[in-house]
């Protein structure tokens, strides 16, 4: 199909038929957002349509919770998003307060670190913390960052004590001649067995969480605690960072505009996220139960 095609249907998983939605999980830049930033009166509408249908609506990110200002008007219910690729669940109702945090720990964080200098010579740092980010001066300053503390990463990592310092969520990693999936591939083989590494930006930048932290693992716990299987998840997204959640949700669309990692993880795709390619299935499931 091509990218502006139409909405395909969603295969079966092999374990079975998925049951009724309960939860739609979706990723936000270059997914529910448009490409402009902003949430269309359509998928304002088809996400609370849903809400209203009894469907609840988690929003799946790798933002930190200080930049989800852009969709917390638009959570119903349990108020709740998954922030910084499941390193965090944030309260939008509370003030983007932390409800849990699965942290990096520091001394993994070093040894990433350590590797990857050597691994790939000329890459830069920053650390993502619960209280916001830091970096380091050759990284780039992709988005203003009042007050962040400016410095080597092993001293970024070395600052406080351990028992007073905010939890490091994730590390970002930056190479300004390496190929994105290029650097994803290196940064996987030599440092892998430490952390879960991935990435969401259309540069050579990577984001690097506890090992076994993701959307997807943040995701299941928040379902189990609700009672709800993966049959009953429809996940949307666009870029590998989405990946784990698409192939563990029952039922996962790639956007007309995703990554072939996530058209192959997928079990359906869907138009692209400036056609509001959410909403566009939302309202197909919502018109399918009423017609049921």
């Amino acid at each position: 199909m091509g990218e502006d095609g139409a909405v395909t249907s969603a295969p079966q998983r092999p374990d079975g038929p998925t049951s009724v939605t309960r939860l739609i999980a979706t990723d936000l830049d270059g997914t529910l957002l448009r490409d402009d930033k902003s949430v269309s009166h359509r998928t304002v509408a088809a996400l609370a349509a849903a809400e209203e249908a009894g469907i609840e609506v988690f929003f799946v990110t790798g933002r930190p919770a200080r930049w989800m200002d852009v969709v917390s008007d638009h959570v119903q219910g349990h108020g709740l998003a998954i922030c910084a690729n499941g390193a965090a669940v944030v309260d939008l109702h509370a003030d983007r307060e932390f409800v849990q945090v699965r942290e990096l720990p520091r001394a993994t964080a070093l040894t990433v670190v350590q590797t990857l200098r050597k691994a790939a010579p000329g890459t830069s740092f920053a650390v993502e913390r619960t209280t916001g980010i830091n970096y380091e001066p050759a990284y780039p300053p992709f988005f203003e960052s009042p007050g962040a503390t400016v410095a080597t990463a092993e001293k970024l990592l070395h600052e406080e004590p351990e028992d007073t310092a905010a939890p490091v969520l994730k590390l970002l990693a930056h190479h300004a001649e390496l190929a994105p999936d290029e650097f994803l591939a290196l940064a996987r083989s030599a440092a892998g067995a430490y952390a879960s590494i991935t990435r969401s930006s259309p540069t050579a930048l990577l984001e690097i969480s506890g090992l076994g932290v993701s959307k997807a693992s943040t995701l299941a716990r928040c379902c189990a605690e609700r009672g709800i299987s993966p049959a009953e998840v429809v996940a949307f997204g666009d870029m590998p960072n989405d990946v784990e959640m698409l192939r563990w949700a029952g039922t996962s669309y790639a956007m007309g505009n995703a990554h072939p990692d996530v058209i192959a993880a997928a079990s359906g795709r869907t138009v692209a996220n400036n056609e509001d390619g959410v909403a566009v299935v939302i309202e197909r499931i919502l018109a399918e139960r009423s017609a049921g």
